[in-house]
């Protein structure tokens, strides 16, 4: 299985690097445009999301109880990632590369119904999950 997942990396890696060598010597984009994409998502990630989601994560740790811990952080994660990959979207019409069909969309409205979706997720996440700790309660209690 191990293998199976290493192959399927690499075939997927392989890929990625097709299609950023393709991005990078295309005619239509500059290397302003290529070096803010290559470069400052992973700087905006690891230098403004992943600070916030990891601090706000921890304070919620400590306010929230235990079986809404997991979820909600995991949404925390999700919102972070999702956002900080719609912002190009949001920020300026058509600030990717065009692909016939896909910028006629409200992306606005897509965002905010992934969004909806992550967080009826966490919901019942955490509802699940503190049913299974009352249920766990209430067999400890009976089994003393």
């Amino acid at each position: 299985m191990r293998l199976l997942l290493a192959l399927t990396g690499l075939a997927l890696l392989g890929y990625g690097a097709v299609l950023a060598w393709d991005f990078a010597t295309s005619r239509t984009v500059n290397a302003v445009q290529g070096a803010a994409w290559f470069i400052g998502g992973p700087l905006v990630h690891d230098g403004l999301v992943a600070p916030v989601v990891g601090l706000a994560g921890l304070g919620l740790s400590r306010v929230l109880p235990r079986p809404w811990r997991a979820p909600v952080v995991a949404g925390l994660v999700v919102t972070g990632v999702l956002t900080l990959i719609g912002i190009p979207l949001l920020w300026r019409p058509f600030g990717v590369v065009t692909n016939p069909g896909l910028h006629d969309r409200d992306y606005g409205t897509g965002l905010a119904i992934a969004l909806g979706v992550v967080w009826a997720g966490v919901l019942l996440a955490g509802l699940a999950q503190q049913y299974r700790s009352r249920l766990a309660l209430g067999q400890d209690q009976s089994a003393s």
